[in-house]
């Protein structure tokens, strides 16, 4: 555990987004935006760590419990340094350094706080704090510095003057600062400007007038970058899905145009598997080794090694086990499992069903609420007619089975092993097994029928 205290702050609505939903909780590969900033946190087992809650309190204290983080009410919102004071009880008899991020920042990394720590302490400083240069720092505060070079004040953009706002080095809003001098800095500041806000920037000032250690750090400004409108976010999303895609391909995950796969950061993928343009990986998705994977999309999944799953296929919270193929244009439901060397085809949808080792469902089929057994054919417009309005039924068919094209199964029914269905039967009550079940109108030909209507004509 390190010596070091954390405050997220995730107080803010996020006007900007115009949205319903808190800014922070705006899902960003695979997760809230804040859930980010808290895995990052995590990662760095501090002693303490909070996030400030205010803005759709609620919602985003849930997610900060479920991360394993103390949710701290900020209400009403009055700025960034009212929101930092919010932990002044909580932190009480603690005296070491504290963190300060922002809940919309995501891409900011672990190494990069580690080195920030690490130059903190050697610096012996009070206060320390991340900055970058940019081209068009817009929106953001100035970093004001002295001639020797020595930090000043940081200036929001709203309050800056002509001379401050051409300053290129911003503030990102990542602070390092010994608790005893924050706490007490933020006795201190006054809400002196346009938005009548508590600034937490004023406690440099502070620092800086009682001629205390500060450190400034520059960053990668790819890191930093701060998401207040939903070009911002489509931006970040873009940054993280390249450092997912890489990390893979490092991993042994080939990527046939990586610009145009999108990987969320909770999915898992094995070597050697091959993902072509169009894959989106969402959830708690498992792909195994040796997997080939078209232009689908595959949530909450589990895929074993070596499977094919062809074009515009949609797989959601189902298993697929190793060697079967898939697609194109399948759809997987929930609670679907397709067994080893199993085939499902195009126009097929499987719902909360079991499709057996070696087992081939081909062309246009539904199977809902069944246990199809191994080695079983399904022939092309077979559908489980699992639902009577109000309740569903199960339909199982056993081992070797051969079911015939455009076949009702009218669940509750059981196919024995070995049986067989003719093409177009509908089955109401069990097929013994090895026996053949036909249920059919017996064909009538009607001897130039053809004829005699059009010579009526």
């Amino acid at each position: 555990m390190n010596r070091c205290a954390a405050i997220i702050l995730a107080a803010g609505k996020g006007t900007r987004m115009k949205s319903r939903l808190a800014k922070v909780l705006h899902p960003l590969a695979g997760m809230p935006m804040l859930g980010h900033v808290m895995a990052l946190v995590k990662s760095l087992h501090f002693e303490k760590s909070f996030v400030i809650v205010g803005h759709q309190a609620e919602a985003v204290s849930k997610i900060v419990s479920e991360a394993g983080l103390i949710p701290l009410l900020q209400d009403p919102p009055r700025g960034t340094g009212d929101a930092v004071l919010q932990a002044k009880n909580a932190l009480r008899g603690y005296s070491g350094p504290v963190l300060i991020l922002n809940g919309d920042t995501p891409l900011l990394c672990k190494k990069t706080i580690e080195q920030f720590l690490k130059d903190y302490e050697e610096a012996g400083a009070v206060l320390g704090l991340l900055t970058v240069s940019l081209e068009n720092p817009k929106g953001y505060g100035r970093v004001i510095r002295r001639e020797n070079g020595a930090i000043d004040c940081i200036v929001e953009e709203k309050d800056a003057s002509a001379k401050e706002r051409a300053v290129k080095e911003v503030n990102t809003g990542v602070y390092l600062c010994d608790a005893d001098f924050l706490f007490r800095a933020l006795d201190q500041i006054q809400p002196d400007n346009k938005q009548g806000e508590y600034y937490l920037t004023d406690i440099i000032g502070i620092a800086v007038s009682e001629g205390l250690r500060l450190m400034g750090r520059e960053a990668d400004p790819e890191e930093v970058i701060g998401v207040n409108s939903r070009a911002d976010l489509a931006a970040v999303a873009a940054l993280m899905s390249r450092r997912i895609n890489d990390k893979w391909m490092a991993e042994g995950v080939s990527l046939i145009d990586p610009s145009r796969v999108r990987i969320e950061c909770t999915v898992k993928i094995g070597a050697d598997t091959v993902l072509y343009p169009g894959v989106c990986l969402q959830g708690h998705t498992e792909i195994g080794e040796g997997v080939v994977i078209y232009s689908s999309r595959i949530l909450d999944s589990k895929i074993g090694d070596d499977v094919v799953i062809k074009d515009q296929c949609v797989i959601e919270k189902a298993v697929v086990e190793s060697h079967a193929v898939i697609g194109p244009f399948a759809h997987l439901r929930p609670d679907a499992v397709i067994c080893k060397k199993a085939k499902v085809g195009n126009f097929v949808e499987v719902k909360k069903s079991v499709l057996g080792e070696g087992s081939k469902a081909s062309h246009l089929t539904y199977l809902g609420d069944a246990t199809i057994g191994r080695g079983v054919n399904i022939g092309a417009g077979t559908i489980t007619c699992n639902y009577d309005g109000l309740n569903k039924f199960q339909t199982i068919v056993e081992d070797d089975v051969f079911i015939g094209s455009d076949t009702q199964l009218v669940a509750p029914v059981r196919v024995g092993k070995g049986g067989w269905v003719a093409a177009g039967t509908t089955v109401t009550k069990d097929v013994p097994a090895d026996a053949l079940a036909v249920s059919r109108v017996k064909q009538t030909n009607k001897t130039d029928w053809v004829k005699k209507k059009n010579a009526k004509k």
